[in-house]
């Protein structure tokens, strides 16, 4: 019998980005940044270190979010069923 490929969930992809810097929308106003330090299945979530909560706003004349506000916040757990949406953020690169 063939080998299946079992496709990637959501939790193995958060587990090749430990370690990367995240950005997690909540609301389309407010989320947090930092560095993924860890998944968890049971309860669904994911743990931040060196967090910020981060306020987002957007204008007519921009209409991507951009981060208006931030606070520091140290460690983090946030529950995936609260999740909207998870970026990693990526380095500025060197020209």
């Amino acid at each position: 019998m063939p080998e299946q490929n079992i496709p990637p969930t959501i939790f193995h992809m958060l587990e090749k980005n430990i370690g990367k810097s995240i950005r997690v929308i909540l609301d389309p106003s407010y989320g947090f940044e930092g560095t993924l330090a860890a998944v968890t299945r049971e309860p669904p979530g994911i743990w931040l270190s060196d967090a910020e909560a981060i306020i987002l706003r957007a204008t007519i004349a921009q209409p991507i979010p951009q981060v208006a506000a931030r606070e520091e916040r140290s460690e983090i757990f946030i529950h995936l069923n609260a999740v909207q949406r998870i970026e990693v953020l990526h380095p500025p690169s060197r020209r």
